[in-house]
């Protein structure tokens, strides 16, 4: 049976990845954690695929939003940053990515994908997983679905927004909106 995670602490991690300017480097929760942010960390199954491009540049298209709501924006997925490179250097109408402004990260070993419960051990790639810690680096929202299906950005703004009223947000909740006072 599978460990709850959201309410605990959440898996640490530190991945190599593509960053936004195209150099190589390693992103970490800790990171974010010390500088005080959210994280949003999304998996998809693998680069060159359909489904995962509309998703992947969704998010980096309202990537100031993620900003202005002092959270980073991770991507994952199994294959390595020189394949993540050669997605991003390919052009959006060629089934590429381009320019992205949040790094896509290369879980390898599938050390992260098996801590967050999204690996699918037989394939090496992992579901659409995707998860939201605080700065203090509690999982306060985990979402894993079918790989052929994309995520909405507009509802993990929501939800992250939601997240940060501190509040009790009923259902249907839109920023701007009241809490519910209890």
């Amino acid at each position: 049976m599978p460990e709850r995670m959201v309410g605990k602490q959440a898996p640490r991690f530190e991945m190599d990845a593509v960053m936004p300017n195209k150099e190589f480097k390693k992103v970490s929760l800790e990171e974010n954690m010390k500088n005080d942010k959210w994280t949003v960390l999304f998996f998809y199954p693998m680069d060159f695929t359909f489904v995962c491009p509309t998703e992947i540049t969704a998010m980096s298209d309202r990537y100031e939003e993620f900003d202005d709501l002092d959270a980073v924006v991770i991507g994952a997925s199994t294959d390595t940053i020189h394949t993540h490179l050669a997605w991003i250097k390919t052009d959006r109408k060629e089934n590429g990515i381009g320019d992205l402004n949040y790094p896509l990260a290369a879980d390898t070993n599938h050390v992260v994908a098996r801590d967050y419960g999204v690996l699918i051990e037989e394939e090496g790639i992992a579901l659409r997983g995707l998860f939201i810690i605080s700065p203090e680096g509690e999982m306060m929202y985990s979402v894993v679905n079918h790989n052929n299906i994309g995520r909405d950005v507009d509802e993990t703004l929501r939800v992250l927004q939601a997240l940060q009223t501190g509040g009790l947000c009923p259902a249907n909740w839109k920023p701007g909106q009241a809490t519910l006072n209890v």
